[in-house]
């Protein structure tokens, strides 16, 4: 799942102080959005059927999926520093403005974290919900970053898998015969990427075409590509509530029909007027949607 939830950034002056320099770290590892995806992981976990887990067992795979996330999202930053310092957005991140300079140095502790994260998940947890974890790093750090962002518009599609293996990264966790709910869930957060990165890259097209990034609304023009994330939003919508077909509870219901409704009134304000306002409230509309469908689902396991 790649997500951007710093999208009003702009450039600051460098902070050489030894507070400075820890914010601009740990701003390279992009926690925010290793934050939301470690959530998905305990979505995935609270939804699965099985045994539960220690609170050991938790906070590994808390930790694991949000060091695995922060890892390759440090790389991204390393491997897009050039395109990076050629979009406003993004300018001002450590590598791109030159805060922190590259090193292969960089690359072994961003391949150690990495590595840490899954071997830990598999010594605690078991060896499936380690491979998921690992493959959501993968399809992030390499099939979207180095393979697809700038040879296909279909590149978050793809990349977006992370979030969906970091959902069965979390169920595993339960019981590697991962059920129903599980994978319905797996199948939302691959759903739910396209249409919120696409209501981004509709704001931002002059960046990404200037960076000469072939996201879906550079390459087919704002109004098809509104046209396509209120179609791929009513799939998103129409998929969260399958789940009730296999014993998610009330309360999921609720959450899916409430978030999936703001955000389909946004997707379809984009769809008729495509503009950076009717994009961004799109955008946000998102977020909301995927933040209350997690919470119904935390609500619906806890009342099981």
């Amino acid at each position: 799942m790649n997500t951007t939830t710093s999208v009003m950034q702009t450039e600051r002056p460098a902070d050489h102080s030894a507070m400075g320099l820890a914010r601009t770290v740990l701003g390279l590892f992009k926690l925010r959005i290793g934050t939301l995806i470690m959530i998905t992981a305990l979505a995935g976990m609270a939804i699965a059927s099985g045994p539960g887990l220690s609170k050991l067992q938790v906070l590994v795979l808390a930790l694991s999926v949000l060091v695995a996330s922060g890892s390759v999202g440090a790389f991204n930053q390393y491997h897009e520093a050039e395109s990076d310092r050629l979009m406003a957005r993004t300018r001002g991140r450590a590598f791109a403005s030159g805060t922190l300079r590259r090193s292969p140095l960089w690359l072994l502790a961003m391949a150690g974290l990495l590595a840490g994260a899954v071997s830990t998940a598999a010594l605690v947890l078991n060896p499936t919900s380690a491979f998921f974890i690992f493959l959501g790093a993968f399809f992030y750090g390499v099939v979207y970053t180095v393979w697809l962002k700038r040879r296909s518009w279909a590149n978050i599609v793809v990349g977006g898998l992370s979030g969906s293996f970091a959902v069965l990264g979390g169920a595993a966790a339960v019981n590697p015969s991962l059920g129903a709910l599980p994978l319905l869930l797996a199948l939302v957060l691959f759903l739910w990427t396209p249409p919120h990165f696409w209501s981004l890259a509709i704001a931002i097209r002059a960046d990404y075409a200037a960076a000469g990034v072939p996201m879906l609304p550079v390459v087919v023009g704002a109004e098809r590509a509104a046209r396509i994330v209120n179609a791929n939003a009513i799939a998103l919508v129409l998929a969260s509530l399958l789940p009730l077909l296999f014993g998610a509870g009330v309360v999921y219901g609720v959450g899916a029909v409430v978030g999936g409704v703001h955000f389909l009134r946004k997707t379809r304000a984009l769809a008729r007027s495509p503009s950076r306002a009717t994009a961004m409230a799109s955008f946000f509309a998102s977020m909301v949607q995927l933040s209350v469908l997690l919470a119904a689902v935390a609500f619906d396991a806890a009342l099981r």
